[in-house]
């Protein structure tokens, strides 16, 4: 893994992020090393908050697309993540599902239109976000009034935490409420910081779970890790009200002006779709060859590449 910025001149800076380009990311930290426990304690939390059907959908930070499946109640799927080379793993896992699109790109500048999504998705993004009401802000742009969007975060004050810190393990304090960075890029969060956070986005948080509340490795071999997930679940309601699990899943909903509906746009329609990243015009594109989008407010130029949308950099 590497921290980068954004690399084109043209376009405003941005905060840094971390680029997956390249990492066995699948291999190394899912498959085969003992995670089974979280993957199905957090597909539980989606399948709780998340509608499981409309038009489309986004997940941002989607990387192989682990979570994919769970959405196979929309009519349009979208795949967002900064990393090419997991997003080309995802083109081999889902891309014979035409439903899907594949969008490389920054969340900073989410090149995705304003009221695109009926629903959203991020899992284990938010803890490497530098600015999280940067990120907040360009979520809440491609919601529209009735969209769902449901956030994960590490919370700073789970029990572990709380224990470290109890005995001079940490330096830090889990009751303080700014986030702390713990490694370049790593971040835990306060409860009550990030509630502060969607409320400054003007998301309006309609439930909240505490989620992985067994994530010690004494448990996780001494349970399968579907019996394990399951007693987690009984679990999240109660862990939401007072979060001590090292997971918080929580669903909200734009606060957004009338005028602000669904794009009325066809799903096939990928003009109707993006956004410029450079530009920030929405809906301005102009498709060529079928693999080409250009900007008609900025002349900016994207190419789809081994099925991916790459909104990275402009050719051009």
């Amino acid at each position: 893994m590497t921290t980068q910025g954004t690399s084109d001149p043209s376009m405003a800076s941005t905060p840094p992020v971390i680029d997956y380009e390249g990492s066995p990311y699948r291999t190394a930290f899912w498959e085969g090393q003992g995670r089974d426990y979280e993957d199905a304690a957090e597909r539980l939390a989606l399948q709780r908050l998340l509608p499981p059907t409309g038009k489309r959908i986004a997940e941002i930070g989607a990387g192989f697309g682990r979570l994919a499946d769970l959405y196979q109640g929309y009519e349009q799927i979208i795949l967002f993540d900064y990393s090419r080379t997991l997003l080309q793993e995802a083109v081999t896992r889902w891309g014979h599902d035409p439903r899907f699109v594949f969008v490389a790109g920054n969340i900073y500048q989410l090149s995705l239109a304003k009221a695109s999504l009926d629903a959203l998705v991020m899992v284990r993004v938010m803890h490497h976000l530098a600015d999280v009401p940067l990120a907040l802000t360009q979520i809440r742009r491609v919601l529209h009034r009735g969209s769902i969007a449901v956030l994960e975060y590490a919370n700073k004050r789970n029990v572990k935490s709380m224990a470290r810190w109890l005995f001079g393990r940490q330096d830090w304090s889990p009751t303080d409420p700014l986030p702390v960075e713990f490694v370049k890029l790593n971040y835990d969060f306060h409860p009550a910081w990030m509630w502060e956070q969607f409320a400054g986005a003007q998301l309006h948080v309609r439930r909240q779970l505490g989620v992985s509340h067994f994530r010690t490795p004494l448990l996780k071999r001494a349970l399968p890790a579907a019996t394990l997930a399951t007693i987690d679940s009984w679990l999240f309601g109660p862990g939401g009200r007072y979060p001590l699990a090292p997971s918080v899943f929580v669903q909200l909903e734009a606060e957004l002006a009338s005028e602000e509906q669904p794009s009325q746009g066809r799903l096939a329609d990928v003009t109707d779709l993006f956004s410029c990243p450079a530009c920030g015009a929405d809906r301005s594109f102009r498709l060529e060859h079928e693999t080409q989008l250009v900007c008609q407010s900025c002349s900016k130029r994207y190419a789809k590449q081994f099925g991916i949308w790459d909104f990275k950099e402009p050719l051009d």
